[in-house]
Formats: structure tokens, C-alpha cells, sequence
């Protein structure tokens, strides 16, 4: 196996022409193609030059020196998916100017519509199989509990991003954008995120375990449909914010005022009801509050 694969080493010049360096790592009987466009300084046979050595897309040993990515063998950082193929995995871009790094299918989701899409990330580090080739390796639990923040009580009911970097029976893990670790209860969503998707969430609560507790559903007021929206600009509209109607009122009355039927206003004002946004008193609606215009 190349022990030099994937990794930032340093070389010595052995050879050259118009357009290459060619350099071999301490110890090692390979030889890299550097581009000389990439060289830090003029090199001459014998001198060092250090950098990150791969094989490109033409299965060429190369070293660069100014493309070095941040993701490694050993080391984890996110990379971006920029291609899927069933049969194999998904090509992730880790800064390399000519090689895109392939997540093998047997670490992804068995249900490929959960598979990550381009423009997702993945948390990975580079391995090399028996054969000297690169592939990209997903970070497990141990890792991500080892990069994480503890979160503190005054981020319940913060809006935050989160990546998904594990899909579970019981719910969906993931990654706050400060580095947070998170859950998401099935409850919580109305369909399943894909790994490495990028989710807005919300923060409900904070774990015994160290995370936080998220909700991809809105929040009740931006949930109410249309006819609760007008029902809710009439009572901003009208004296002392109350209409002479509420679930009660017959359905005569309420098509007169709104215009709707008696079974859509009763929905519109059990949605408002359970947002807080309204009461039923004495046979008047009264605005308790207003929906918040940015949250």
C-alpha cells in the first residue's frame, strides 16, 4: 500500500520537464507530477518541496502545493457532493483541482432517496484500499461527539442550520452550523431529510445528553392557512381588535362577515387558538396577539 496517499508529505526533485516537476516522497520509490505553475519556488534536482500527493482523474500520481485540502487520511472536514452514482456512491469535492473523492454506497442509506444530493455535505476523511485508490470515508458518532459544543439553555427557540450526518429508527441526527450536536424526533418533520442535506430547524429543548432537541416543523402561527390570515387582519382592522362571531355563530352570520363557511372558519380559528393568537369571550373573537412579523 502507498503510505504517502492522501496525505501532505515532502518530496525531493528528482527529474523535470517544460511543464512538471517530477518528485519522490523520504523514503518511497513513487513519483509525483508537480506542476511547475504550482511550484512554491524553482526547484533543481535534489531540493525538497512539500505538498499534498494524490491520483488525479487520469490516475496520475500528483502532488499540489497550492490546492492542499483541509480533508485527509485521519483528518475530517466537510466536502461537497457534486455528483451520485448508484452503482458506486457519490463524488465529493475536497478542493482538489482534478480528482473528486467518491463515498463508497456501502456507507450510505439503503433507501437511495435518502442518499445525499448534489450540494449536500459530508463530514469525511480520505482512506487508501489494498488497491493505492482514495475514497472518502463518512465520520461516525465518536467523531462528531468529539468536534461538538455543549449548547446552552438560551438557544431553545433559536432558528438555526443544522447538516444531517446520521439516519436512525428513532430520528434524525445532525450538526448545528455551531457546531452543535442535535436530534430530531420523526414527530418533528413532515418527511425524512436526506444524509448530508442542510435542514433550517428549530431549537424545542435541550437533552440530558448533551444535544439539542430540533423541529423542522413551523412554528403554529406560520402554520395558519389563508383563511386564518384574513380572519387575523379583520380583528387587527377592527374596534377594540373583536368580531361579533365565533365558532358558535351560525353559519348564515359568518358567511355575511367573511365570506367563507361555517367548517372553514372553524378551522381558521382553531389554528389561531392554538397559536395563542386569539380568544372566545362572551361571543366575540378578540386578538390577543400579533403573528410575529421575523422570528
Amino acid at each position: 500500500m502507498n503510505q504517502a496517499l492522501g496525505k501532505v508529505v515532502t518530496a525531493v526533485m528528482i527529474d523535470e520537464n517544460d511543464q512538471d516537476y517530477f518528485v519522490q516522497p523520504d523514503r518511497n520509490g513513487q513519483t509525483y507530477r508537480l506542476p511547475k505553475d504550482e511550484a512554491p519556488q524553482v526547484l533543481h534536482i535534489g531540493g525538497s518541496v512539500s505538498g499534498f500527493v494524490y491520483e488525479n482523474d487520469q490516475h496520475q500520481l500528483q502532488m499540489t502545493c497550492q490546492h492542499i485540502p483541509t480533508v485527509a487520511v485521519d483528518h475530517y472536514d466537510f466536502g461537497t457532493v457534486v455528483a451520485v452514482r448508484r452503482d458506486l456512491g457519490v463524488f465529493v469535492d475536497i478542493g482538489l483541482p482534478n480528482k473528486d473523492v467518491v463515498v463508497s454506497l456501502d456507507e450510505l442509506p439503503t433507501l437511495k432517496h435518502l442518499w445525499p444530493q448534489p450540494g449536500d455535505r459530508l463530514l469525511i476523511a480520505l482512506r487508501v484500499d489494498d488497491h493505492d485508490r482514495l475514497w472518502g470515508t463518512l465520520a461516525d458518532e465518536a467523531i462528531f461527539a468529539t468536534i461538538a459544543n455543549r449548547p446552552e439553555k438560551k438557544m431553545v427557540n433559536w432558528n438555526v442550520k443544522a447538516t444531517v450526518y446520521r439516519l436512525k429508527i428513532a430520528g434524525t441526527l445532525v450538526l448545528t452550523d455551531n457546531y452543535c450536536l442535535g436530534f430530531i424526533h420523526p414527530s418533528e418533520r413532515d418527511q425524512e431529510p436526506r444524509l448530508g442535506q442542510v435542514v433550517n430547524a428549530r431549537v424545542i429543548g435541550l437533552s440530558g445528553h448533551g444535544s439539542l432537541n430540533l423541529s423542522l416543523k413551523p412554528r403554529a402561527y406560520q402554520a395558519i392557512d389563508d383563511d386564518a390570515k384574513q380572519i387575523l387582519e379583520l380583528l387587527k382592522r377592527a374596534p377594540q381588535k373583536q368580531l361579533p362571531l365565533t365558532d358558535k355563530s351560525s353559519p348564515e352570520e359568518i358567511k355575511e362577515l367573511l365570506g367563507v363557511s361555517k367548517g372553514q372558519f372553524k378551522r381558521a380559528v382553531g389554528h389561531l387558538l392554538k397559536a395563542r393568537l386569539v380568544s372566545q369571550v362572551n361571543g366575540r373573537l378578540i386578538l390577543i396577539k400579533e403573528a410575529p412579523v421575523n422570528e
